[in-house]
């Protein structure tokens, strides 16, 4: 049995590269503009995700962003954790950040089948790992596309206090608070 399992995860090894390149859907980024139009101010950003696992589906991670003096006026109009806001008010909200100037967005959707390729490798990369590599990813393409992010809020994945070391370590400049229900700070 462990001989198959072996020869089972060698084949996924030597294919995996090629197996998620196929499967891999494109970014999905708010435009230019909005970039622009935030770049000069301090923002904030806060990261989330949806999904766990291929037993589910993809692993979608997502982030907004947005200056810091626009907090309280997001706030206001309504913007809180999606879980307890009604079907609605969300769409409402999604068609605000669609529309906004000011409101910048990036999801990374990880496939099932990437997920599964991952967790098959002899050297097994787990739901959380992936989770914190998409968040670092999702950071770092927000920062090198120019945007002056000062504060980030991430509902965790995991051991709080050792995902925000892990965050911190990677970005030693930005005030990061990872934390349970961070979607609600």
């Amino acid at each position: 049995r462990k001989r198959k399992r072996k020869r089972i995860s060698e084949a996924f090894e030597n294919e995996e590269e090629q197996f998620e390149d196929f499967v891999q859907p494109p970014p999905i980024i708010c435009s230019d503009e909005v970039i622009e139009n935030i770049k000069d101010k301090e923002c904030v950003l806060g990261i989330d995700e949806a999904g766990r696992g291929p037993v589910l589906g993809p692993m979608t991670y997502g982030c907004a962003f947005w200056p810091i003096d626009k907090q309280s006026e997001l706030i206001k109009i309504g913007f809180d954790d999606s879980k307890i806001l009604n079907d609605m008010t969300r769409k409402i909200l999604f068609k605000i950040i669609i529309k906004s100037k000011e409101i910048g967005y990036y999801v990374d959707i990880i496939p099932a089948s990437t997920i599964s390729a991952k967790m098959q490798r002899i050297n097994q990369i787990n739901l959380n790992k992936m989770s914190h590599n998409s968040a670092i990813h999702l950071i770092q393409t927000i920062l090198d596309k120019g945007v002056n992010l000062k504060k980030i809020f991430v509902d965790t994945v995991g051991q709080p206090a050792k995902y925000q070391t892990l965050l911190s370590n990677h970005f030693p400049d930005i005030d990061i608070t990872v934390s349970k229900k961070a979607d609600s700070l």
